[in-house]
């Protein structure tokens, strides 16, 4: 028998209530609606860990057939215009050796700007909308990695507070515990931060394992947070040892 919304709305708050939070409760500031069976999350946690946290308990809810995950992240430096924010995702794609011939483009006041042309033809196309801390990315790719590789630069991008991701993939790929694997390995090697070569992963339902050695404190937990800004991951288990 199908549940009414308010009965699975009811079971949503009470699967809040079980959130490892980082140290905070902030699932009061969460805000539940259900169109036909989509669980829509919006209000704001303390972090990348929290909010990934509160929407994968929530899948977990009987009668709830999707979580589109609207939850913003605090805002706890100087505030950063939505052209700034922008500008920063498009830099970055820009940059990025993985999107060499993609073409990116932004949108500026309702109208597409192109930042660069593609190359080639199976190259895709990204752009880039910023409205109050939240990035949208659409258009089609050539991979689901490059899809979670586009979401991390732009999580990385100063002001992020959410990352809306679009994208499609062109042709589409199944996928994975293995494709998430592959796409944090390529968040890796392009994070300037991480030394990927001491680092194995390694991901079962949706749960990543990370072993391997860091130089620092700061190293080690930049890798488990880059893990968390991955599309499609759960929870983090982080085995990474400190190392000279």
């Amino acid at each position: 028998m199908q549940q009414s919304s308010e009965a699975v709305l009811t079971q949503a708050r009470a699967a809040l209530a079980h959130v490892p939070y980082q140290g905070h409760h902030l699932h009061p500031t969460i805000h539940l609606r259900l169109s036909d069976g989509a669980l829509i999350l919006e209000g704001e946690v303390a972090d990348i860990v929290d909010k990934t946290r509160a929407a994968a308990h929530l899948r977990r809810v009987d009668g709830v057939t999707m979580v589109i995950d609207h939850l913003r992240i605090a805002d706890g430096g100087a505030p950063v215009g939505d052209g700034e924010l922008r500008d920063a995702v498009c830099q970055r794609l820009l940059t990025a050796i993985d999107f060499r011939n993609c073409k990116i483009c932004a949108k500026v006041k309702g109208q597409d700007e192109a930042r660069r042309e593609a190359v080639g033809e199976r190259s895709g196309w990204i752009e880039v909308a910023a409205a109050n801390g939240v990035v949208t990315l659409t258009g089609n790719v050539i991979s689901l990695s490059h899809m979670r590789l586009a979401g991390v630069l732009a999580w990385w991008s100063r002001g992020c507070r959410c990352v809306v991701n679009e994208l499609v993939v062109a042709p589409a790929e199944a996928d994975s515990d293995e494709e998430i694997t592959e796409a944090l390995q390529l968040v890796l090697e392009t994070d300037p931060f991480v030394d990927a070569g001491r680092i194995a992963v390694r991901t079962a339902q949706r749960v990543v394992t990370l072993d391997g050695y860091a130089t620092s404190e700061g190293a080690r937990k930049q890798v488990e947070r880059d893990a968390w800004y991955v599309y499609g991951v759960e929870d983090v288990v982080n085995r990474i040892s400190l190392s000279s």
